[in-house]
């Protein structure tokens, strides 16, 4: 029996029907009640230039404004429901239906990154695989758009983690639906934000832009309270416009990073927030910053590059975050110098294993209260996110998530096959036990941090984590060899 929480990991294609019928905006709407009937669908899309949708008429469309109204000559624009709300095939089908619900649609084209129609989603089939007993929680995931509303979103998020955890989905699976609610927080935030920077008179965005999430929330590996690692990427325009243009932008990530610390995503402690000048720069702006940190390297570089190279966009013109995404891997890829840099720069974090394989746990000096603790991020996820981003970065391979990089580089022989099973299974086992002790320690009402002590472990779970450390170690080893020569 599958799980019932299987609705959350779905995607849209994976529900959407065939591609339905569509016609221009001119053709005649006698013909395209003909195409409803031989088709027997209960709509048709209208579609533009490429073949993105630009409206949509309905069953409902015809009894309500053209029967009687309209001849059967009239173009399909002059009956059509436009424009057209669309969803895009790689979005979770949980939030289409919610859309699909709070907007009392039933038909919704489906549409691929470029904006063409690939098929189509209706109402009644998509409540079908999702239960009934799901519905609150779907709604619960998926709230209005204002900050209370938000607020209750990303609570939510912890008792669907559990969920997801109980139907013993791997942890990088629930770490991937955590980051794109964050992400879609961050879009309706952003969204709002504009709307409401317009309704105060300062106008529509002075530029197109793009929002991007760095860190764990750019590989979508967040856990359940990420901090704010953001960033906006402008559309390049005239110096001359600086003042006005900046000062717009200024006025939206106050307003965003100020909202989503009250949604539950709290301010970054150490300023990697659109906020900062540092991280809010044009598109031109930003590849000279890269070539920058590439050629003038030093620890405080080198750690803004740790931060900045995982980022994805959350909102606004993903071509923008696209395009920087290519140049960061042109100039990283045969810098060996560089490369170098970054790996010595990562030495700090590493497996917490000693002699004998006895773990090496926090001092009181390390951080107070957790004498004895493991630090699972600074030991074990980290050194392997910093190990296959250097390896991706090295190889040129335009990809975020450790996983997938791992799946890459195994698929080009820079993995052998044992190797990339074993830190396959170090990298999920440590998430899965990190995710179950941020999950306790929340419904516990305890602080929510990376810290897990090893007495709370099975006696099997307490060898696969040594046996993840070795992996790790062995990683380790084997990069000092390749980024430095030093075999030893």
């Amino acid at each position: 029996m599958e799980p019932r929480t299987n609705i959350f990991r779905m995607l849209v294609r994976e529900a959407m029907a065939a591609m339905p019928p569509h016609a221009s905006a001119d053709t005649p709407l006698g013909h395209v009640v003909r195409m409803m009937a031989d088709a027997n669908a209960s709509g048709v899309v209208i579609t533009g230039t490429g073949g993105r949708p630009r409206g949509i008429i309905t069953e409902h469309d015809i009894a309500r404004r053209a029967v009687f109204q309209a001849a059967a000559d009239a173009p399909a624009s002059q009956v059509m429901t436009h424009p057209a709300r669309v969803i895009a095939e790689d979005e979770y089908l949980y939030h289409a239906i919610a859309i699909m619900r709070r907007t009392d649609l039933r038909h919704m084209p489906v549409v691929d990154r470029t904006g063409r129609l690939t098929g189509m989603l209706n109402l009644h089939d998509t409540l079908g695989v999702a239960s009934g007993t799901l519905m609150d929680q779907i709604d619960s995931l998926t709230r209005g758009n204002d900050v209370a509303g938000l607020a209750q979103v990303k609570k939510a998020q912890v008792d669907l983690a559990d969920q997801l955890f109980r139907d013993n989905l791997p942890a990088p699976e629930i770490q991937a639906l955590l980051s794109n609610i964050n992400l879609d927080i961050y879009h309706r935030v952003v969204d709002g934000a504009v709307r409401a920077m317009a309704d105060d008179g300062l106008g529509p965005p002075p530029v197109d832009f793009s929002v991007i999430v760095m860190g764990s929330g750019g590989r979508g590996e967040s856990f359940l309270f990420p901090d704010q690692d953001n960033g906006f990427i402008l559309e390049d325009y005239p110096d001359a416009d600086h003042t006005a243009v900046d000062g717009w932008f200024i006025e939206l990530a106050d307003r965003m990073v100020r909202d989503l610390d009250v949604i539950g995503l709290p301010l970054c402690k150490g300023y990697v927030m659109a906020t900062n000048p540092l991280w809010r720069k044009t598109i031109s702006q930003w590849k000279e910053q890269i070539r920058l940190w590439s050629r003038k390297r030093g620890t405080t570089m080198l750690r803004l590059c740790d931060i900045f190279f995982d980022f994805r966009s959350a909102s606004g013109r993903a071509e923008l975050a696209d395009d920087l995404r290519r140049h960061v891997t042109d100039t990283a890829q045969g810098n060996h110098p560089f490369l170098r840099e970054m790996w010595e720069d990562d030495q700090e974090h590493g497996p917490a294993l000693g002699w004998f394989r006895r773990f090496i746990t926090m001092k009181e000096s390390d951080a107070t209260g957790y004498k004895g603790y493991l630090n699972l991020k600074h030991s074990g996820t980290l050194p392997l996110v910093e190990s296959m981003r250097l390896l991706s970065l090295r190889e040129g391979l335009v990809i975020n998530p450790t996983l997938d990089r791992m799946r890459a580089l195994q698929d080009r022989g820079i993995l052998g096959d044992d190797e990339a099973d074993y830190l396959r299974g170090a990298y999920q086992h440590i998430s899965l036990l990190l995710l179950r002790q941020q999950i306790a320690d929340f419904q516990a009402g305890r602080a929510v941090t990376n810290y897990v002590h090893p007495r709370t472990l099975t006696r099997r779970e307490t060898d696969m984590l040594k046996d993840s450390f070795d992996a790790v170690r062995r990683l380790k080893d084997r990069m000092r060899g390749e980024f430095t020569g030093d075999v030893m």
